[in-house]
């Protein structure tokens, strides 16, 4: 197992909102994790990858055997879990080729301690922008800055393809894109085997592309035994 959540509740300033949560996520699995607007899915997700926002109660969370439960959110994203929110802010004045390159930098030094160096970088940056067909001049915008919702999905894509994590939690990619990013997304899950994925969904035709493994699904903040 990559993931395992054992006994997880959670509570945000005194009101609990998840409630023994216990999930387990294969390696290499697509994993859904479906529910109603408020059943808990994205304070779920938001959780495992270190939001500060929500507080855990008790219960653990083990990430590649280790219990990642009292790590911050920056040592989770180093240790190869990536986190794909719904609203992600724009960042005026940061371009998306620094964001990445200190980004990459930081999980190479992390994992092997050794630094980036910028031509290997910039080989990996183009081959990882071509994959996706994204322009090159979006490289020197601000990050998030005038893109619509599916450039947005792209560039999320692309954070993903060069990071390849070992946990990727994409809550709602699909909302704002277009039928051929929804189909981009997918595919772009379907190449990277060594990648296991969480997903948060409610587009039965996105949901059919990715073809999901296995499913949690959640209810007021518990998981629904079926």
């Amino acid at each position: 197992m990559i993931l395992e959540i054992q006994d997880l509740n959670v509570s945000f300033n005194g009101k609990k909102l998840l409630t023994d949560i216990n999930m387990n996520v294969a390696n290499g699995a697509r994993h859904l994790v479906c529910g109603a607007n408020g059943s808990g899915k994205s304070t779920l997700c938001e959780t495992i990858a270190g939001n500060p926002t929500f507080t855990i109660d008790s219960g653990k969370i083990i990430f590649d055997g280790r219990d990642i439960t009292a790590e911050n959110a920056t040592t989770r994203a180093l240790s190869g879990i990536f986190m794909a929110s719904q609203n992600v802010p724009e960042i005026p004045g940061l371009t998306i080729t620094s964001l990445l390159k200190h980004s990459i930098a930081a999980h190479r030094h992390f994992q092997t301690g050794r630094d980036l160096p910028m031509g290997e970088f910039l080989e990996m940056l183009e081959s990882a922008r071509a994959k996706l067909n994204i322009p090159r001049d979006w490289l020197n915008r601000s990050v998030n800055v005038g893109f619509s919702g599916g450039e947005r999905k792209r560039i999320m894509l692309l954070r993903l393809v060069l990071t390849q994590p070992k946990l990727a939690i994409l809550d709602e990619p699909d909302s704002g894109a277009d039928a051929t990013v929804k189909q981009q997304i997918a595919d772009i899950i379907h190449s990277l085997p060594d990648t296991t994925f969480i997903f948060i969904s409610h587009q039965g035709d996105f949901t059919e592309m990715v073809k999901p493994t296995h499913t949690t699904a959640l209810s007021n903040g518990k998981v629904v035994i079926k």
